[in-house]
């Protein structure tokens, strides 16, 4: 089955894979703690700092929208992507427009401080406690659970403040970024012939960001 020729692939499965299992995991992850389901919460933590480093590593091993060095040439021209919002005038970009560079930053610091404290952090009672929560003394293990839970709500604003944008973007400016984020590809008449690349990844580079995720969730079960 050859690919229709009137869209072109924008974000690559990896990508995607990422996107929604974040969407999956972040409920989960609130509700397995609000419920008490600790054991639960642990593996849904591990699986969540696995996939924090494999795309920390797909931002440099990865297809041209999912590395990071194309999204920083981005920044600089915030300021111009907000005037184009405001006047109407703005078109569909190739990748992460000027803010969503922004937002992708963002979620990948709050996610790692999230995953990163919660591997340290300890209850009130001591009973409860991340897998290298030994390595730090029970003071600082409560610490980094108060930084833990501050920054899961910094990051609950920063998710619903996502959702209104992506709302704003379907309904206001009419530019769908869902479906892309879906299926992968977007019509090819949404860009300028010059700004589009190819979106391509090699399978070693693939196999070798998910061996080395998956040695960073062991390592952190068997540190301690």
């Amino acid at each position: 089955m050859t690919a229709d020729p009137r869209s072109v692939l924008v974000w690559d499965w990896p990508v995607r894979l990422f996107h929604w299992s974040i969407v999956l995991l972040i409920p989960a992850l609130w509700w397995t703690a609000e419920e008490g389901y600790m054991d639960w919460h642990r593996r849904f933590g591990l699986t969540m700092l696995g996939l924090v480093i494999f795309r920390l590593i797909w931002g440099f091993a990865g297809s041209w929208t999912a590395r990071f060095m194309p999204m920083l040439r981005r920044i600089t021209s915030v300021p111009a992507y907000l005037r184009e919002l405001r006047a109407g005038t703005h078109k569909p970009v190739f990748g992460h427009n000027p803010m969503g560079v922004l937002s992708v930053f963002a979620l990948l610091l709050m996610l790692s401080i999230q995953v990163g404290t919660g591997l340290f952090t300890v209850d009130v009672d001591g009973l409860e406690s991340g897998p290298l929560s030994v390595l730090v003394t029970f003071d600082t293990g409560r610490e980094l659970a108060d930084i833990h839970e501050l920054n899961f709500d910094l990051l609950s604003i920063f998710i619903s403040l996502h959702i209104v944008a992506i709302l704003t973007y379907r309904f206001w400016l009419k530019d769908h970024l869902v479906a892309p984020m879906i299926g992968g590809s977007r019509p090819r008449s949404d860009f300028a012939a010059d700004t589009v690349h190819p979106v391509r990844s090699s399978p070693v580079m693939l196999t070798l960001a998910v061996l080395i995720a998956l040695a960073g969730v062991y390592a952190a079960l068997n540190a301690a």
